[in-house]
This record gives C-alpha cells, structure tokens and sequence, in this order.
C-alpha cells in the first residue's frame, strides 16, 4: 500500500532489468531504491564510481534483498555509451526498464562534452540518444518502457536551430530549455518509431516538478562554486510543504509512467499540484513544444546524425 496520499504503488518487478541514469544520487536515486524495493535487478551506469558505490550501499542498507550492478558511463562521452551498449549487450541480458534521468543544469559559462557539444544538449539530450541507440537490441528483446525525463522547463523556450551548440550567444536556461524539449520530442517519436516499425517499445515522458537536488546546488566541476539563490529557496519550500515537491515525491512521475499498469505510452505524467511544481503524480497535457510531429522528427533525423546512432527501419 502507498505511504502516504501521495505515493504510489509500484507492482512487482521480479525478474526485470531495469537501468537508470542519474541512479546515484537526488531524483535518479529514490526511482532506482523503488524499482529494487518492487524486485527489479537495477542497473547504475555511474561517471563517478566512488559515488556509485555509496548509491548501491543506500539501496541495500534499505532494500535488503536489492540486486544493484553498476556499470561506468559519461553521457558527455559518446565512446563512453557506446562502451556501455557493447558491455550490456555482451551481458545478454534485456532491459525492460530504461529511466533516463540523468542531466546537468544552467552552468554559468558555456561547457562541452568530450565530443565538442554544448554540455546541457550534449549529456541531457544527444548522451541519452546514443545510449537507447546502444541498447535498441536489449529493449527490443524485453519489451521496454523508455521513460524520458524532461523538465516544466521544457515549457519555455525552444530549440536554437540556427545554433543548437550555442557557440554564438549562450544563455545557460535557454540551452537547458532546449535540451529538455529536444529529449521530450525524442521520447515522443520513439513511440512513433516503435509502434511503425514493431519493435515492441513504449516511451514516455516524466517530469518531476520542483523539488531540492543538485542540479541547482554548488557544483564546482560545473563552474559553479556555491548553490544558487534558487536552490535555497526551493529547500526552504519543500522542508515546509509549500508548493514544490520532495526528491521523495519527484521520483513517483518517472515511476509511474515506467510501472504503472494504466500508464500510457507517447503521453506526459508529471505532479498535479499548484503549477505542476509539487504534489501526487498524473498524466498531464503534452506541453506545447512538444506536439509537433514534424519537429520531433527533425529532432530524430539531427540527433542520430550527431550521435552517429543507427536506428532500424523495421
């Protein structure tokens, strides 16, 4: 039975591979604990082993009986997923759960990952594509829910065509934007791509609302050297209830959309408190940037050129 009002109830997951990214701490932690607490083997692909090793440590120290592997991977790197896929891929084991969660946030100067693109569409967007490119034969094989996390953030905005790297005029919330909306169209199309071509996938997006993580807080290797004003309001907020969630509470949208039975694939879950900031888990509206079909193919087609990710046509 859910914990409290605004939990959910997570059916049992024995015999299930599930992978997520961001699994070590904040969100990405809470959606991995869940998915070991229903029965799922838990993949953690980490960049930092050391804190990975505290993650699995947590989720035993909770989850007795939690099956946690850990696996190395840098979403700013495309030899790092690539890597990744052959290991899986070796493992021969199907993924019937694939969380992408992981992402990095507003830092102050522009960044870029291993292969020279913007940091933000770089690891949120263009690291995740290649990872579920890698391990299309895996989800194929397990029927996998591919649950997208995006941002309210993908709201606003819009994709800088003329400048998707943003070498000319980098604003750190605009790139952010960006790459929330363009992972969003991503998981969109997925389902689309699935449901032509058979492969047995369903994708969909999550958002968390507002809650207090890392992603706003000091982050030396970002740039940024103190947590933002942003951050201590919102953890003054969640400690009080008011209006925005709790890493506890921003967890269950993922979580839903992965597990829920009444779950539906190409469709939006996010909390349905005040603004979608905070509050108990439900499907919302598609938000408008991520209704058009057209865009979300340029946005494929652009993706899998940059990534030099092969997706079948059947």
């Amino acid at each position: 039975m859910p914990r409290n009002p605004l939990d959910i109830s997570v059916p049992s997951l024995a015999g299930k591979r599930a992978l997520v990214t961001g699994g070590s701490d904040g969100i990405g932690l809470r959606i991995a604990t869940r998915l070991a607490a229903a029965g799922a083997e838990v993949v953690l692909p980490v960049r930092n082993p050391r804190k990975g090793e505290a993650a699995a440590a947590g989720i035993r120290a909770l989850v007795p009986s939690a099956r946690v592997t850990l696996r190395e991977l840098d979403l700013g790197s495309l030899a790092s997923v690539a890597a990744l896929g052959a290991t899986l891929r070796d493992d021969g084991a199907p993924v019937h759960l694939l969380v992408g969660n992981a992402g990095v946030m507003t830092p102050p100067e522009r960044q870029t990952t291993a292969d020279g693109f913007e940091s933000q569409f770089g690891t949120n967007h263009l690291g995740h594509v290649a990872l579920v490119a890698a391990l299309l034969p895996l989800l194929r094989e397990g029927q996998a829910r591919v649950v997208s996390q995006i941002s309210i953030a993908a709201n606003q905005g819009s994709i800088n065509w003329s400048d998707l790297n943003w070498e000319h005029s980098y604003d750190g919330g605009r790139a952010y934007s960006q790459s929330k909306i363009a992972f969003g169209l991503f998981g969109l199309e997925l389902d689309r791509r699935s449901r032509d071509h058979g492969w047995g996938i369903t994708s969909t997006l999550a958002h968390p609302g507002i809650a207090p993580t890392s992603l706003l807080a000091a982050r030396p290797e970002l740039g940024r050297e103190a947590d933002t004003t942003g951050v201590r309001v919102i953890r003054w907020l969640s400690a009080r209830g008011i209006l925005v969630g709790t890493p506890e509470t921003a967890a269950l949208p993922a979580l839903l959309a992965a597990t829920g039975p009444d779950a539906r694939p190409g469709r939006l879950y996010g909390p349905k408190g005040a603004g979608h900031l905070g509050g108990a888990p439900a499907e919302q509206p598609l938000y408008s940037r991520l209704r058009s079909e057209e865009e979300a193919r340029r946005v494929w087609d652009v993706s899998a050129e940059l990534t030099g990710s092969a997706y079948p046509e059947h």
